[in-house]
Protein backbone atom coordinates (compact mmCIF):
# COMPACT_ATOMS: atom_id res chain seq x y z
CA UNK A 1 0.00 0.00 0.00
CA UNK A 2 1.20 3.47 -0.71
CA UNK A 3 0.64 6.89 1.02
CA UNK A 4 -1.95 7.68 -1.18
CA UNK A 5 -3.95 4.90 -0.34
CA UNK A 6 -3.29 5.35 3.19
CA UNK A 7 -4.74 8.95 2.68
CA UNK A 8 -8.10 7.57 1.01
CA UNK A 9 -8.56 5.05 3.36
CA UNK A 10 -8.49 7.54 6.20
CA UNK A 11 -10.80 9.66 4.46
CA UNK A 12 -13.58 7.50 4.14
CA UNK A 13 -13.51 6.74 7.97
CA UNK A 14 -13.52 10.49 8.49
CA UNK A 15 -16.35 10.62 6.18
CA UNK A 16 -18.07 7.78 8.22
CA UNK A 17 -17.31 8.95 11.48
CA UNK A 18 -19.06 12.45 10.55
CA UNK A 19 -22.18 10.91 9.88
CA UNK A 20 -22.21 8.71 12.33
CA UNK A 21 -21.75 12.03 14.79
CA UNK A 22 -24.44 13.70 12.66
CA UNK A 23 -26.83 10.58 13.26
CA UNK A 24 -25.85 10.64 17.11
CA UNK A 25 -26.33 14.43 17.95
CA UNK A 26 -30.04 13.69 16.08
CA UNK A 27 -30.90 11.07 18.28
CA UNK A 28 -29.63 12.94 21.18
CA UNK A 29 -31.86 16.54 19.99
CA UNK A 30 -34.87 14.08 19.58
CA UNK A 31 -34.60 12.41 23.02
CA UNK A 32 -37.67 14.18 23.83
CA UNK A 33 -39.83 13.84 20.74
CA UNK A 34 -43.07 12.11 21.09
CA UNK A 35 -44.96 13.07 17.61
CA UNK A 36 -43.54 12.83 14.50
CA UNK A 37 -44.94 13.00 10.97
CA UNK A 38 -44.84 9.38 10.76
CA UNK A 39 -46.78 9.22 13.92
CA UNK A 40 -45.68 8.11 17.40
CA UNK A 41 -42.26 9.16 19.02
CA UNK A 42 -38.96 9.38 17.16
CA UNK A 43 -37.21 5.67 17.13
CA UNK A 44 -33.23 6.35 17.41
CA UNK A 45 -31.09 5.45 14.24
CA UNK A 46 -27.59 3.96 14.65
CA UNK A 47 -25.58 3.86 11.01
CA UNK A 48 -24.55 0.69 9.78
CA UNK A 49 -20.48 0.12 8.37
CA UNK A 50 -18.79 -2.02 6.19
CA UNK A 51 -15.80 -2.78 4.88
CA UNK A 52 -14.80 -2.01 1.22
CA UNK A 53 -12.17 -3.25 -1.26
CA UNK A 54 -10.81 -0.17 -3.71
CA UNK A 55 -8.40 -0.96 -6.26
CA UNK A 56 -5.60 1.57 -8.05
CA UNK A 57 -2.91 1.09 -10.45
CA UNK A 58 0.38 2.39 -8.48
CA UNK A 59 4.15 2.48 -9.85
CA UNK A 60 5.31 -1.22 -9.67
CA UNK A 61 2.01 -2.78 -7.24
CA UNK A 62 0.12 -3.58 -10.74
CA UNK A 63 -3.47 -4.67 -8.89
CA UNK A 64 -3.01 -3.86 -5.63
CA UNK A 65 -5.95 -2.98 -2.91
CA UNK A 66 -6.90 -1.83 0.23
CA UNK A 67 -9.46 -1.84 2.77
CA UNK A 68 -11.98 1.54 3.14
CA UNK A 69 -15.12 2.23 5.26
CA UNK A 70 -18.45 2.97 3.92
CA UNK A 71 -21.80 3.85 5.34
CA UNK A 72 -24.06 1.01 4.20
CA UNK A 73 -27.47 2.89 5.08
CA UNK A 74 -28.66 4.45 8.67
CA UNK A 75 -31.35 2.17 10.37
CA UNK A 76 -34.40 2.47 12.63
CA UNK A 77 -33.38 0.86 16.38
CA UNK A 78 -36.48 -1.75 17.10
CA UNK A 79 -36.36 -0.87 20.51
CA UNK A 80 -40.08 -0.06 21.42
CA UNK A 81 -40.44 3.23 23.28
CA UNK A 82 -40.52 4.08 26.60
CA UNK A 83 -44.11 4.83 28.10
CA UNK A 84 -44.42 7.37 31.51
CA UNK A 85 -47.07 8.18 32.78
CA UNK A 86 -48.29 11.63 32.08
CA UNK A 87 -52.21 12.11 31.40
CA UNK A 88 -52.47 15.99 31.00
CA UNK A 89 -49.48 15.36 27.89
CA UNK A 90 -51.36 16.52 24.22
CA UNK A 91 -49.81 12.83 23.54
CA UNK A 92 -50.92 10.74 26.20
CA UNK A 93 -53.37 7.86 25.13
CA UNK A 94 -56.23 6.42 26.92
CA UNK A 95 -54.51 5.22 29.93
CA UNK A 96 -51.94 8.68 30.50
CA UNK A 97 -49.08 7.13 28.97
CA UNK A 98 -46.97 8.77 26.52
CA UNK A 99 -44.73 6.91 24.29
CA UNK A 100 -40.98 8.37 24.53
CA UNK A 101 -37.86 7.58 22.18
CA UNK A 102 -35.82 4.62 23.52
CA UNK A 103 -32.77 6.81 23.72
CA UNK A 104 -30.02 6.88 26.56
CA UNK A 105 -28.27 10.21 26.35
CA UNK A 106 -25.17 8.38 28.29
CA UNK A 107 -25.13 5.93 25.72
CA UNK A 108 -25.71 8.35 22.78
CA UNK A 109 -23.10 10.89 24.48
CA UNK A 110 -20.42 7.95 24.77
CA UNK A 111 -21.34 7.31 21.24
CA UNK A 112 -20.66 10.09 19.96
CA UNK A 113 -17.47 10.47 21.94
CA UNK A 114 -16.06 7.35 20.48
CA UNK A 115 -17.12 8.82 16.62
CA UNK A 116 -14.98 12.09 17.28
CA UNK A 117 -12.10 10.06 18.75
CA UNK A 118 -12.07 7.99 15.53
CA UNK A 119 -12.63 11.30 13.68
CA UNK A 120 -9.07 12.62 15.38
CA UNK A 121 -7.42 9.41 15.08
CA UNK A 122 -7.92 9.33 11.23
CA UNK A 123 -7.20 13.19 10.99
CA UNK A 124 -3.83 12.66 12.78
CA UNK A 125 -3.44 9.41 10.66
CA UNK A 126 -3.91 12.02 7.19
CA UNK A 127 -1.55 14.39 8.82
CA UNK A 128 1.02 11.77 9.29
CA UNK A 129 1.06 10.47 5.87
CA UNK A 130 0.97 14.67 4.72
CA UNK A 131 4.79 14.56 6.27
CA UNK A 132 5.84 11.34 5.06
CA UNK A 133 5.02 12.93 1.50
CA UNK A 134 6.57 15.98 2.16
CA UNK A 135 9.40 14.34 3.25
CA UNK A 136 9.95 12.34 0.60
CA UNK A 137 9.50 14.84 -1.79
CA UNK A 138 12.28 17.03 0.14
CA UNK A 139 14.71 13.70 -0.93
CA UNK A 140 13.95 13.69 -4.47
CA UNK A 141 14.85 18.05 -4.37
Amino acid sequence: MNMFSALEISATAMRAQRIRAEVVTANMANAETTRTEQGGPYQRKQVVFAASRFQRQFAGTPGASAQAVRVVGVVQDPTPPQMRYEPSHPDANAQGLVAYPAIDPVAEMADLMSAVRSYQMNASAVNATKQMIQQSLDLIR
